[in-house]
């Protein structure tokens, strides 16, 4: 799915921060029409290397009168007007787009945070933002901003106010610039899509013909056009949808030439080596080769308590094994593996790099995806990555049509770096590892037994570094915490914490206790994400 067969018809979101941004990319695309964020102050010629039909300038927590306030580059206004796209600007967009016009915004007197209403005051025709609505209409929108705009750049239009008074939406339909003040991409604007969905299809004339099976024929082009007829390439399982779907994809482009390699690094879950080898034997019919690297990964983890550390190690542990198994490939078929694949997804990639305006190169890292950040940059292995501009869910839909099994598909979602993020601090000390398994184990059966397990995006247990006194056959203990963690989400990008019957979290409690020895208490994390990631590492 490269750039370039989209642009006809890209929705482009330059993102200046918004922890609402990757939302705007999620909601265009549920209208079956392709959209990339990349960052606000990415250059002139990123953004016209991508020919995109619309440009949306997405919120975020700047103000335009900060020193160093993100903005879009040097000669973008010319750019837009001369090849006729279409601008949005959404809050803090809207504002960059007033002042880098010539209009004027200032510090708010009425700060406007929260659910709002707003009225439409201006609808001259079908070409506006409101072309739906009639002067006077309503509606509830979600505000989140302190600055406020107090004059219009020349020919700019107020279309709708807020019940303060303030501007709430404003258009120059002749020279194609759009701005809303609130975020219409968030469930709290009940009527933000459909403002959007006119937006797109009826101001713009956005056609709405991106799908799945196009996605995959598109990938299946690139990867023949990237792999020469003779290059040989090995794809990374890891027991996961992501890696499965993009080694399933791979497979379907260049066949036999592709060689599978599934590493037991000592960090995966209860019999995860069994039922996995099961499944890429049964039903996926993938040539898979298990290697036991326990001992290698385990060494080199052994006192390492930082989780970047932790991760870093990792992730060059698992290139010397792929490197490895590359030189063994070569004495077999006589040549040397040239590409390695991985099931990189776009949260990853998003994740993995930061706000705009904090004066990095990169965007502030969350944590390194042992796919993204976690890799050693003297890797001989050039990288194939199928999936880097999709999300999870639209992962699934894809294996799907490769015929993948539903059930494989609906597994919960399991990092890379395994179970190393899941116990804190040391995963050498003790056994720890093992209680762990164990714990997860019981865990997630009980999930699937009580008919959950499908309604979760991600559950699973986490080995705390502490102890606590306890109980157990009328003797004082000082034993093991473990703490359960189960969430909600749509994308991985922003997640609820999974509300359970107290009686099924009583009955898992007991259950781990008495079956897991060395442990004497189990806590839940009742966390969203924001503030929180979904791991605790």
């Amino acid at each position: 799915m490269e750039h370039q067969t989209r642009k006809s018809n890209l929705v482009l979101i330059l993102d200046y921060g918004s922890q609402y941004t990757h939302l705007i990319t999620r909601r265009i695309r549920k209208l079956s029409i392709f959209s990339l964020c990349i960052s606000g102050t990415s250059s002139l010629k990123s953004i016209t290397d991508l020919n995109p039909r619309v440009i949306i300038l997405s919120g975020g927590p700047h103000s335009v009168h900060s020193e160093n306030a993100p903005s879009f580059p040097d000669g973008f206004v010319e750019y837009v007007e001369k090849n006729g796209v279409f601008v949005l600007g959404i809050c803090y967009g809207l504002q960059l787009v007033v002042q880098k016009l010539g209009g004027e915004v200032k510090v708010g007197e009425r700060q406007e945070y929260g659910r709002m209403e707003i009225v439409v005051e201006k609808n001259d025709n079908e070409a506006g933002l409101f072309g739906m609505k009639s002067v006077g209409d309503t509606q509830c929108v979600w505000m989140s901003h302190g600055d406020e705009v107090v004059n219009l750049p020349t020919g700019f239009s107020v279309v709708a106010r807020s019940q303060q008074g303030s501007v709430a939406a404003i258009e120059n339909s002749m020279r194609k610039f759009y701005g809303l003040q609130y975020h219409p991409e968030v469930t709290h604007s009940p009527e933000g899509m459909e403002t959007l969905q006119h937006f797109l299809f009826n101001v713009c004339g956005i056609t709405a013909d991106w799908k799945m099976e196009d996605v995959m024929e598109e990938e299946i082009k690139v990867i023949n056009e990237l792999v020469a007829p003779e290059d040989h390439v090995i794809c990374a399982l890891s027991g996961g949808v992501d890696s499965t779907v993009a080694a399933t994809l791979v497979h379907k482009a260049i066949g036999d030439r592709l060689h599978c390699i599934f590493v037991d690094n000592g960090l995966l879950r209860f019999k995860e080596r069994e039922r996995v080898m099961g499944t890429f034997e049964r039903d996926l019919h993938l040539p898979v080769t298990c290697v036991d690297a326990t001992e290698q990964f385990l060494s080199k983890l052994k006192g390492i308590v930082d989780p970047e550390a932790k991760r870093k190690i990792i992730g060059k542990e698992f290139i010397c094994i792929f490197d490895e198994f590359a030189q063994e490939l070569e004495q077999t078929i006589g040549r040397k593996p040239v590409y390695l694949v991985q099931g990189t997804l776009y949260p990853d990639v998003i994740e993995s790099c930061p706000p705009p305006g904090s004066g990095r190169s990169h965007s502030h890292t969350i944590k390194s995806h042992h796919n993204v950040g976690g890799l050693p940059k003297d890797m001989k292995l050039k990288l194939i990555e199928p999936l880097k501009l999709l999300f999870k869910d639209e992962v699934r839909e894809l294996g799907k049509i490769l015929n993948v099994p539903e059930a494989f598909l609906k597994r919960h979602p399991f990092p890379g770096p395994g179970l190393a993020v899941r116990v804190l601090g040391d995963v050498t000390q003790g056994n720890a590892l093992d209680i762990l398994r164990q714990v997860d184990e019981i865990f997630i059966q009980s999930i699937k037994d009580a008919g959950l397990y499908d309604s979760i995006w991600q559950a699973f247990a986490v080995f705390l570094p502490i102890r606590s006194v306890g109980v157990q056959g009328d003797q004082r203990t000082h034993s093991h915490v473990v703490a359960l963690r189960a969430v909600t989400s749509q994308d991985g990008m922003t997640a609820d914490w999974y509300n359970f019957e107290h009686k099924f979290l009583d009955d898992v409690a007991r259950k781990i206790c008495n079956s897991v020895r060395g442990v004497n208490r189990v806590v839940q994390d009742i966390t969203s994400k924001p503030p929180s990631t979904i791991e605790w590492e």
